[in-house]
């Protein structure tokens, strides 16, 4: 199969299409024929060295897929040959082929087409298990989003507002209009005006309940100043790892909490639970009208590396989708 092996690390002059073995299956697993995958800010990491991928023999990006299953393991049950399907995967999805366990797999929703099925999956998510699962947002209650032009930004602009829930992102300039047309309450130009002030004029000093931050570095105190009393940071990456440092005495009187996380590290069962609930309380959303992939741009395998720049240049308005098939 052709697959995008990185060789060394670097710029996107390191993204080679090499021919290497399909990947072989086990008994609970499935082996899937890629339509699309699209680009993610850890794949650009892991390019660069800052954030490593799973062991294998080829080292090969790709967090997320759509496509059709083609082989089944002999102890699959969930799945058979023709499905069209989606997920998240360790790594693996700039490929022709990718195998993954039956269970973590997701179906392609009847209103999204397969091919851009490939721009839900690690965005919608994140997102969801960042705001929902892990800080509780809920209907009235609100929160704030940095990097609201991004994917995992415009799915959680939707999940906000299909929730009930009242969301503020940050945006720069040219990407404020866009964030308010998906649903944003209230969309703040970070380059123009400071958040902290933008948040307390919205809640009335009260506060946000939780924030979703991919940021780091000094918004991290910044953010503190936006939480309400009880509220939860969730740290879902890094653009800044400058390192922070501020006084507890900010943080205790909010009694707030902070959490780092990470999909791809979480252990097989983690995984598997995680997207039987995503599957079960957001996936019909998008059959619903409430729900859908916002896609920036699409570029064949062949242009992966351009597909980079244009990440690393920030001119993304949501997913930068590979069609791959």
């Amino acid at each position: 199969m052709r697959a995008v092996v990185l060789r060394e690390k670097g710029g996107p002059e390191v993204l080679q299409i090499e021919n290497v073995p399909d990947p072989t299956i086990g008994a609970e697993e499935v082996l899937i024929e890629v339509v699309s995958t699209a680009v993610n800010r850890a794949d650009t990491l892991q390019r660069m060295g800052l954030y490593p991928g799973p062991d294998s023999e080829y080292e090969i990006p790709g967090l997320e897929y759509s496509g059709r299953v083609v082989a089944v393991g002999e102890r699959v049950t969930t799945r058979q040959i023709g499905d069209e399907v989606m997920g998240i995967v360790a790594g693996g999805a700039y490929a022709e082929f990718v195998a993954t366990h039956e269970r973590t797999t997701l179906p392609v929703p009847s209103s999204v087409s397969v091919a851009d099925a490939g721009a839900i999956p690690e965005v919608f998510i994140t997102a969801w298990d960042a705001l929902v699962v892990q800080g509780g947002l809920a209907s009235g209650r609100t929160a704030l989003v940095h990097a609201g032009a991004s994917g995992v930004g415009t799915a959680a602009i939707q999940i906000a507002k299909a929730l009930g829930a009242k969301i503020i992102v940050t945006a720069s300039s040219g990407k404020v209009a866009a964030c308010t047309a998906l649903g944003a309450d209230l969309a703040i130009d970070y380059t123009q005006d400071d958040f902290v002030d933008g948040v307390n004029e919205f809640t009335n000093g009260v506060g946000v309940d939780v924030v979703l931050d991919v940021i780091g570095g000094d918004y991290f105190v910044r953010n503190i100043a936006c939480l309400r009393t009880q509220g939860s940071i969730i740290q879902v990456g890094v653009i800044d790892p400058s390192p922070v440092t501020f006084s507890l005495l900010h943080l205790l009187p909010k009694r707030a909490t902070v959490t780092g996380t990470v999909l791809r590290a979480r252990p097989l069962e983690e995984k598997i639970l995680t997207a039987q609930r995503f599957g079960r309380e957001i996936l019909p959303r998008f059959d619903d009208g409430s729900l859908r992939p916002v896609i920036d741009s699409r570029m064949p395998l062949d242009q992966i590396a351009d597909a980079h720049r244009r990440m690393g240049d920030n001119a993304n308005i949501g997913k930068i989708v590979i069609d791959v098939a």
